[in-house]
C-alpha cells in the first residue's frame, strides 16, 4: 500500500499541476513580438497596450477606429491605450499613442465621436513638463477631436506621463469628461 501511495501521490500533484498551469499561463501571457499587431491592421501595440484587456478588446471590435487613429497621429506610434467614455455605453472612445526613438518621444491622442450628430469636443494634452504649453482641439466634431501630439527629446515631458483631457458637451453639460495620463506612470 506504502508503495502504491509513493507512486500514485506524485502522479496526482504531477496532473493537478498540469490541469493548473495553463489557465494561469494564459492569465498571466504577454504577447510576444510578433502578436503585439493590432489584428487586421499594420498598427503595433506598445507593451501596456498589449496587456491592457480593455484596449485588446475595442481594437479587436474596431481595427478600423484604431487604423485611422493611428494614421492620424503618424509613424513610429504604437496603441498605448483605447477607453469607451464614459463608460460602455461608448458615447466617445479615447485613443492615446505614444511613441520613443533614442531621440524623440511623443505622446498623441485622439477622441471618436461615437454618437450620430456633431458634438462640442475638447481634446487636450499637457507634457509633465512646467513651462511647455498644452496642445488643445475644441470645437464641433461629428467625427473626432484632435490629434493633439506632443513630441521632444526625453527631457521635454512629452513621455509617458504625458497627461490627457476628454470632454464632450451636450448643449452645456458635460456628458464626457476625463483625465487620464497617456501611459502609465513609472
Amino acid at each position: 500500500m506504502r508503495r502504491l501511495l509513493r507512486i500514485v501521490a506524485p502522479a496526482a500533484a504531477l496532473l493537478s499541476v498540469l490541469a493548473i498551469t495553463p489557465q494561469a499561463l494564459a492569465e498571466d501571457h504577454t504577447p510576444s513580438n510578433t502578436s503585439m499587431l493590432v489584428p487586421g491592421t499594420s498598427v503595433r501595440f506598445s507593451e501596456n497596450g498589449a496587456r491592457d484587456t480593455q484596449t485588446r478588446a475595442i481594437a479587436a471590435e474596431d481595427p478600423d477606429a484604431v487604423s485611422a487613429t493611428a494614421t492620424l497621429c503618424g509613424s513610429g506610434y504604437v496603441l498605448e491605450f483605447a477607453e469607451r467614455l464614459p463608460d460602455a455605453s461608448r458615447l466617445g472612445t479615447l485613443f492615446t499613442y505614444t511613441r520613443s526613438t533614442t531621440s524623440v518621444v511623443g505622446s498623441c491622442a485622439v477622441f471618436d465621436n461615437n454618437t450620430t450628430t456633431a458634438k462640442h469636443m475638447k481634446l487636450k494634452l499637457c507634457p509633465n513638463r512646467t513651462g511647455v504649453a498644452c496642445k488643445v482641439d475644441e470645437g464641433t466634431f461629428s467625427q473626432y477631436a484632435g490629434p493633439v501630439k506632443g513630441e521632444g527629446n526625453h527631457d521635454s515631458g512629452w513621455g509617458d506621463c504625458a497627461q490627457v483631457t476628454a470632454v464632450m458637451w451636450s448643449g452645456s453639460v458635460a456628458i464626457i469628461d476625463r483625465v487620464r495620463f497617456v501611459a502609465p506612470c513609472d
